[in-house]
């Protein structure tokens, strides 16, 4: 609890949930035109990465259920961006991209890169350049 003199305390934690609130309504309205959510961006960067996952791992990477991550794929396979090579009873599923999904993919960075300039580029917030500068840092190699 701070008094009236003292600054608030900074949270890390409201101050990224804040931020990222931010960062996916921009992204869902970025990727809207493509017919694609954040949600189902994430399925298919996945799928993308990891040909042929199952949808037990698709959940777990996720951090879904495997009902939600079934009815997903089943929405992204019925317009034909996903297919499951193993499709038959008593096999695991094993999940890819098809050429379209590669396509949307594809168009769907395009609209990310966009978002990641106005939001983390030269002419962003300083703040959000620091944030965007650390998360680089850490995820990039040495």
């Amino acid at each position: 609890m701070t008094t009236a003199n003292e600054p608030p305390v900074t949270s890390p934690s409201i101050v990224l949930l804040t931020l990222a609130r931010r960062i996916e309504s921009e992204l869902n309205a970025a990727l809207a035109p493509l017919d694609l959510t954040v949600s189902k961006l994430g399925l298919l960067g996945h799928i993308s990465g990891v040909p042929g996952v199952s949808f037990s791992d698709l959940a777990r990477m996720s951090g879904t259920t495997v009902q939600s991550v079934h009815g997903a794929v089943k929405a992204l396979a019925a317009a034909g961006l996903v297919r499951d090579t193993t499709a038959r009873a008593g096999s695991a599923s094993a999940i890819e991209l098809t050429a379209d999904g590669t396509r949307l993919l594809r168009s769907a960075k395009e609209a990310v890169a966009v978002v990641d300039e106005r939001l983390f580029g030269p002419a962003a917030d300083p703040i959000q350049r620091q944030v965007a500068d650390a998360v680089r840092a850490a995820f990039d190699g040495p």
